[in-house]
């Protein structure tokens, strides 16, 4: 593989560290996003990774059941980083260098999130993983990682779905969903086509950050993506 970026942030959705479970996590289905991670790891590329908490538990759904939201949001930032320490083991076990900081203060559990830090663990050739959100309510796991990927300059955000990129509606529901190759930061925010939350297309769209949207099902398809191969949406 050919990665035609050098350095990118991947965002693990939590519903794609399921596998075929209603919730949890699946040890299976996060080897199989490691392995994914690994070998293009291996192929040069520097990678940064957010994972999200909605396997275990979604902030603004349960705030919708009498929990106030800001409580919600820091549940769910805590689910994130449960998910980003069982990546981190899952990784190492592969012989890895992983290092997980939080934007939450947990240091019995990994490090917190320094940016100087952050960057010196890029430097030294190892994985980050981002967990903790940005570590304040309100904002979603999506924001938190087009911020981490701005401030660590990447090249691009890598956001596996459930789909193979943007559509005009939801595929999962409509088979006449049409969908797009390329798409603007203004569609995106003017169509309100709900691919990422506003506030992170926007920060996008700031910073100039190339966002791609695939599918996380696709044999090899963190690998077709690096290279501009493959289905996906890039939003630029």
């Amino acid at each position: 593989m050919k990665s035609i970026y050098k350095r990118v942030l991947i965002k693990v959705s939590g519903e794609g560290l399921m596998g075929d479970g209603a919730y949890g996590i699946s040890v299976d289905a996060v080897k199989k996003v490691a392995a994914q991670i690994k070998e293009v790891y291996e192929a040069g590329v520097e990678v940064c990774i957010v994972v999200g908490g909605g396997n275990i538990f979604r902030g603004v759904k349960e705030a919708s059941k009498g929990i106030k939201r800001t409580v919600g949001d820091y549940i769910g930032m805590m689910a994130t980083v449960m998910n980003a320490v069982y990546l981190q083991n899952v990784m190492e076990d592969m012989g890895l260098d992983v290092r997980v900081l939080s934007g939450l203060e947990i240091p019995q559990v990994c490090e917190s999130y320094r940016y100087r830090r952050a960057k010196r663990h890029l430097e030294k050739k190892r994985i980050v993983i981002f967990a903790g959100g940005t570590g304040n309510p309100f904002f979603t796991t999506d924001t938190g990682a087009v911020l981490r990927a701005s401030e660590m300059d990447c090249d691009a955000l890598l956001k596996s779905t459930q789909v193979d990129g943007v559509y005009d509606s939801d595929p999962l529901k409509n088979p006449k969903a049409k969908k797009f190759d390329e798409i603007s930061y203004n569609e995106v925010i003017e169509k309100r086509l709900g691919v990422m939350d506003l506030t992170a297309i926007a920060m996008a769209r700031e910073n100039k950050l190339p966002i791609i949207v695939f599918s996380q099902h696709e044999k090899n398809a963190l690998q077709k993506v690096l290279a501009g191969k493959g289905n996906f949406t890039i939003i630029k």
